[in-house]
C-alpha cells in the first residue's frame, strides 16, 4: 500500500540541490572528485578519525574492511544477532563464519557479557577470531567501554558497524570513533543520506589506503591497467558526495527534529503499563534515528502486531525490529551465544515514524493513532 507517513524518508531541500548542481556544473561527474575529497575530510573530522574512505554503501565498507584485515575462510567473527542482514552478509562475502551474540534487553545492542563468554569458548577451542562486529542499533552506540575491555583482554579487533549511528555518542566520543575501524551508511533512510553510499573510517593509514585501492578495482598506480589482487567497484561518486556534504551541514538540525519526536513519544507513553521505548532510560546520547516501542502484551493488553495493524489502516508505516540473524533461514545453521533477548525484542517491538522531514501534521496523525491504541 501507499503510506501517508513513512518511517524514515530522505530529508532534503534547497541546500542539497545547490550542492549537487554545483558539483554537476563543475564537470566532476566521474566517480572521484573534489566534493568526494571534501566529504571524506569532513566526515573524518566529525567522527574524530584520521582517515575516511567514501564507498557505495555501508555493506561495501564492512566487506572491504574485512578484506583489508585478511579475514577469510577458517575465521570466526562474533557479531550482533539483532541487526540487518548486510552486517552478516559481509562476513560471508569473505568466507568467514559468523557467531551470533544476543542483545542487552534494555537497548537491543550486543551484550558484552555474552560476547566475553563466546570469545572465551571460541579461543579455548582453538578457533581463529580476528575481529568482532558490534552493531549500534537504531542510532544508540554499543557500550564500547565494556566491549573494548572484553576484546582487548582477548586480543581481538573491533569493526564497529555504526551504519545507524551518525551523530550519536558514547562516553563523550562520537559514534564511529570506536574500534580499529568503523563503518557508516548514508542509505536513503538513514539520518543523513547520499541516496546510496557509505564510509569506512579508521586511524590506520595503511587500512585506509588499501580500502581506497580495493574500491577502485585494485588498480596499481601505473599507466596501463595492472592488477595484483581482486578489486571491487565500490567508490562513492563525486555527485553523491556533494549531496552528503549538504546533509552534513544540516545534520544537527535533523538530529534535533528526531529528538523532538522521541520526546513526544516518551511523554505519551510515560506510565503506560507494559510499554516502553527501547533504550529510553539512557538515550541522551542517541541520534534518535528510529524510535522503537516495546510492548509486553500480557501487561499492556495489546500486542505490537495489533498496533502495527492500527497504524497500517491509517496509512502509517511501522515495522518490528530486525528479525535476529540466528532466526533467519539463510543463517540459522551458524553458532550463537543467546539468552533469548533478541527473540523477545523482535516479537514485542514496533518501530515508529521518526524522520526529520516529517511534518507536524503528519506527526500529529501518528500520535493520535498511538494515543487511541494505548488508551
Amino acid at each position: 500500500m501507499t503510506f501517508r507517513v513513512l518511517l524514515s524518508p530522505p530529508d532534503t531541500g534547497e541546500l542539497e540541490r545547490d550542492f549537487v548542481m554545483r558539483a554537476m556544473e563543475s564537470g566532476w561527474i566521474a566517480p572521484a572528485g573534489p566534493d568526494l575529497d571534501e566529504f571524506e575530510a569532513e566526515i573524518a573530522d566529525r567522527v574524530g578519525r584520521r582517515y575516511a574512505v567514501g564507498l557505495s554503501s555501508g555493506t561495501a565498507a564492512l566487506h572491504l574492511a574485512l578484506v583489508a584485515w585478511g579475514v577469510g575462510p577458517g575465521d570466526v567473527v562474533p557479531v550482533s544477532s539483532l541487526t540487518f542482514a548486510a552486517t552478516v552478509n559481509a562476513i560471508r562475502y569473505v568466507g568467514a563464519e559468523p557467531h551470533f551474540i544476543d542483545s542487552e534487553l534494555e537497548s537491543g545492542n550486543l551484550s558484552h557479557t555474552l560476547l566475553d563468554e563466546a570469545l572465551t569458548d571460541l579461543i579455548a577451542a582453538g578457533r581463529s577470531v580476528p575481529c568482532v562486529i558490534p552493531v549500534d542499533l537504531l542510532g544508540k552506540c554499543v557500550d564500547y567501554t565494556a566491549v573494548t575491555e572484553v576484546t582487548t583482554r582477548h586480543g581481538v579487533r573491533v569493526l564497529a558497524d555504526a551504519a545507524e549511528a551518525m551523530g550519536a555518542t558514547h562516553a563523550g566520543m562520537p559514534g564511529a570513533s570506536f574500534g580499529q575501524a568503523a563503518v557508516l551508511s548514508f542509505n536513503g533512510n538513514k539520518i543523513m543520506t547520499t541516496s546510496g553510499g557509505g564510509m569506512l573510517v579508521t586511524d590506520d593509514e595503511e587500512v585506509a589506503r588499501h580500502v581506497r585501492k580495493l574500491s577502485t578495482q585494485a588498480r596499481e598506480p601505473v599507466t596501463h591497467y595492472e592488477h595484483t589482487e581482486v578489486g571491487y567497484n565500490y567508490r562513492l561518486s563525486n555527485i553523491l558526495a556533494a549531496l552528503g556534504r549538504a546533509q552534513l551541514i544540516r545534520l544537527d538540525d535533523m538530529l534535533k527534529r528526531r529528538r523532538a519526536w522521541r520526546e513526544s513519544y516518551r511523554e505519551l507513553l510515560d506510565n503506560k503499563p507494559g510499554m516502553r521505548l527501547l533504550g529510553a532510560a539512557s538515550d541522551a546520547n542517541d541520534n534518535c534515528w528510529l524510535t522503537a516501542l516495546v510492548v509486553d502484551p500480557e501487561i499492556a493488553g495489546v500486542t505490537a502486531g495489533e498496533l502495527h495493524e492500527r497504524f497500517t489502516a491509517s496509512g502509517i508505516e511501522t515495522r518490528p525490529l530486525w528479525k535476529p540473524m540466528h532466526l533467519q533461514p539463510v543463517y540459522r545453521m551458524f553458532p550463537a551465544t543467546l539468552d533469548g533477548s533478541s527473540d523477545r525484542l523482535f516479537r514485542q517491538s514496533l518501530t515508529l515514524p521518526s524522520g526529520s522531514g516529517m511534518s507536524d501534521a503528519e506527526f500529529s496523525l501518528v500520535i493520535d493513532v498511538l494515543a487511541e491504541a494505548v488508551r
